[in-house]
C-alpha cells in the first residue's frame, strides 16, 4: 500500500496519523507511508522523529471573525492546494487519510479531485471545521465517539472507529510502584493554569507521600521554572519537571494517576490504559470540545473533571489525596476506563482503506 497521511498542529493530529501508520506497517511490511504537514507544527518533530518521510506545504487556519488576515489565508489556501496537488501526482498513493487540523483541508480536496479514495478522523465528539467541510467529499468520515454521528449530517458515509491508539500504549503493561506516582501533562503544548496550580501543590505541605512527573510544556518551562525557584521549590527524584515528555507510554505506565487535559487522543490512551485521572479541559478550544470529552469520562467512571474556573493548587491537591487514599475507587475507574477505550481503531481505518482501495480499482 501506498499511502499519504496528513495531519497537525498537536501531539493530538499526529498521534493518530502515526498509529495508523504504524498500523499499515504491521499488516502490509513494504508499504510507503509519506506524510504531509506545516512547518510550524509539532508534526515537524514528531513525524521524523518515528522515521517517517514529511512533506510541508504553506496553509494556516480561517479566522473566525472578519479579519484581513483571511485574505492571506485564502492565497495560502489556493497555493497548498497546489502544492498538495503536486505532491500527491508524484506520489501516487493508493489512498490519503487525514487525522485533523487545517492542514488536511488542501490534501484532501486535492485527493477528491484526482479520484484518489480518502479518510478524514474526527477525534472529539463535536466535529471540527475541516472535518465539517469535507465530510460530502471525502469517501469515509471516520468518528471516535457514537454521538458525533448526529453532528455530520450528509456525509458521504460515517464509520464509528474509536480513536488510533499508538502500540506502545496498548501493548505497554502497567509497572505502578508502590509509592504512587501522579503524571502532570497540559498536552503537547502545555497549559499555564495547569502549570500554576502544579506549582501551588508543589509548595504545599503534606504532598510528600506521592511522586511528581510534570511536564510544563516547552513555552512555559522557563517560566514555571523561575516560579518555582522564588517559592524555593526543589526538584529531585521524586519531584520532576520537564518540558516535554518523550515517553509518554512508560510514563503512563508508571503512574498511579494521570492529570491531564481532555484532548480527544489524550482519553482515548487514558481508557485503553485504564488509568484514572483528574481531566482539566482547556475552554480556550473550538467548540468547547474539551469540555464534552471529559464529560464523556466522568460519565462513564473513567475520571474525574475540574473545570478550569474552578481550578486551584488546593483543589487539585485535595482530588489527589482523595483518588490515591481510596484505591477501590482508583481500579474501579480503571475498569470503567477499559470498558469504554476501543483498542482497534487503527486496524479498523486499515480494513476501511482497504475496502476503498478495491472499489476503485
Amino acid at each position: 500500500m501506498k499511502a499519504i497521511i496528513t495531519g497537525g498542529g498537536t501531539a493530538g493530529h499526529i498521534n493518530p496519523a502515526l498509529a495508523i501508520a504504524a498500523c499499515i506497517k504491521k499488516h502490509e511490511k513494504d508499504s510507503e507511508i509519506l506524510f504531509i504537514g506545516t512547518e510550524r507544527g509539532l508534526e515537524k518533530t514528531l513525524v521524523p522523529k518515528a522515521g517517517y518521510e514529511i512533506k510541508y506545504i504553506d496553509v494556516q487556519g480561517i479566522a473566525r471573525s472578519l479579519s484581513p488576515e483571511n485574505i492571506r489565508t485564502i492565497k495560502k489556501a489556493v497555493k497548498s492546494y497546489k502544492m498538495s496537488r503536486e505532491i500527491i501526482e508524484d506520489f501516487k498513493p493508493d489512498i490519503v487519510i487525514g487525522t485533523g487540523g487545517y492542514v488536511c483541508g488542501p490534501v484532501l480536496l486535492a485527493a477528491s479531485k484526482l479520484k484518489i479514495p480518502t479518510i478524514i478522523h474526527e477525534q472529539n465528539i463535536p466535529p471540527g471545521l475541516v472535518v465539517k467541510m469535507l465530510r460530502k467529499r471525502v469517501d469515509i468520515t471516520a468518528i471516535s465517539f457514537s454521538e458525533t454521528e448526529t453532528l455530520l449530517k450528509k456525509a458521504k458515509r460515517i464509520e464509528l472507529t474509536g480513536n488510533p491508539v499508538r502500540d506502545g500504549i496498548l501493548n505497554i503493561k502497567n509497572t505502578e510502584t508502590e509509592r504512587p506516582l501522579v503524571l502532570v501533562s497540559g498536552g503537547s503544548l502545555g497549559a499555564k493554569r495547569i502549570n500554576d496550580a502544579l506549582l501551588e501543590v508543589l509548595t504545599l505541605q503534606g504532598q510528600d507521600y506521592y511522586d511528581i512527573y510534570a511536564a510544563t510544556g516547552t513555552r512555559f518551562y522557563d517560566e514555571f521554572m523561575e516560579e518555582a525557584s522564588k517559592r524555593a521549590v526543589k526538584f529531585s527524584e521524586q519531584k520532576r519537571v520537564v518540558p516535554y515528555i518523550y515517553d509518554m507510554d512508560k510514563a503512563l505506565s508508571e503512574a498511579s494517576l494521570a492529570v491531564t487535559r481532555a484532548g480527544a487522543i489524550t482519553i482515548s490512551e487514558l481508557a485503553a490504559m485504564g488509568k484514572p485521572a483528574i481531566i482539566i479541559p482547556s475552554p480556550n478550544v473550538v467548540h468547547d470540545h474539551q469540555t464534552s470529552n471529559a464529560r464523556f469520562m466522568e460519565k462513564s467512571g473513567a475520571a474525574v473533571m475540574i473545570t478550569e474556573k474552578d481550578l486551584s493548587g488546593e483543589l487539585l491537591a485535595k482530588k489527589i489525596k482523595e483518588l490515591l487514599g481510596d484505591k477501590e475507587k482508583l481500579k474501579k475507574m480503571s475498569s470503567c476506563g477499559k470498558k469504554i477505550g476501543i483498542t482497534d481503531a487503527a486496524d479498523k481505518i486499515y480494513y476501511f482503506s482497504k475496502e476503498l482501495i478495491d472499489a476503485y480499482k
